[in-house]
């Protein structure tokens, strides 16, 4: 198991895993005061937590499934990677879609963080590639169901 340094300038503890299979953690939202989303409107979330992740790995920002379920509320750019040279605070971007205002509370969990190993590639120029029985079909080319 890898170990990642957190700098915990919250007013909350540190993440933990709910669960002894629970593959992220939730982060909390630092605000003092509530802060109320209009329908549409977005905004940037404090955390209070720094991180030094290790070389080759990365953490992921996705949303929490009861939040979109209960309040209409999600998670911009998602997944929102944070790499291993970051050292700011992490800062989750959070949108209202539902047709009412919502109110995000002081300490509340706003998103989920996972963690994952990536690959860096090499690019080779060159004038063609291998075709595949797929080719250029994009979005839906495989079909719907």
């Amino acid at each position: 198991m890898e170990k990642v340094k957190i700098l915990n300038k919250s007013n909350f503890s540190i993440p933990e895993y709910a669960t002894e299979h629970s593959s992220g953690v939730d982060l909390r939202a630092n605000i003092k005061e509530p802060v109320i989303l209009k329908t549409l409107e977005r905004v940037l979330i404090p955390t209070g937590i720094f991180l030094e992740i290790p070389e080759g790995i990365e953490a992921q920002i996705r949303p929490r499934s009861g939040l979109a379920i209960k309040k209409g509320l999600t998670v911009l750019n998602t997944p929102g990677t944070i790499d291993s040279d970051y050292r700011g605070e992490i800062g989750i971007i959070v949108i209202n879609l539902s047709k009412d205002e919502v109110t995000i509370e002081p300490g509340e969990r706003v998103c989920q963080m996972v963690f994952s190993r990536y690959e860096k590639v090499v690019f080779e120029s060159v004038d063609t590639i291998n075709q595949t029985e797929r080719g250029s079909g994009g979005f839906g080319s495989t079909g719907i169901k």
